[in-house]
């Protein structure tokens, strides 16, 4: 994990594994709803361009944040906008749900 206090954190998916054991941080998917619907990180929440207001309205915004997409890129941006919504702590999934799958394929749900 890196630190940079005017950005987004990076987290590798070992370090998300270790932590999702006490449930400690949200995990934010944002891939597109078949990818979702077909498999995802446990607990994940499915944050789309139509929920997005409401997730940023009803989270709790001191609450870590990690940001899923496919490959650790497009969840650099959506961090990068959470931070910009008075997040606090938010970070970007390196290697992303393919990554993910590779290591823990176990952790899916469907």
């Amino acid at each position: 994990m890196t630190d940079n206090q005017s950005s987004f954190k990076h987290m590798q998916v070992n370090d998300l594994h270790a932590v999702l054991e006490n449930k400690s941080h949200v995990v934010v998917d944002i891939r597109d709803e078949t990818s979702f619907s077909n498999g995802r990180i446990t607990d994940a929440i499915h944050l789309t361009n139509e929920n997005l207001a409401d997730f940023v309205r009803e989270a709790d915004l001191d609450a870590p944040v990690v940001v899923c997409c496919y490959h650790g890129h497009s969840s650099q941006q959506a961090a990068q906008f959470l931070l910009s919504q008075d997040f606090t702590e938010v970070y970007s999934l390196d290697g992303g749900f393919t990554q993910w799958q590779l290591q823990y394929p176990d952790n899916i749900s469907r």
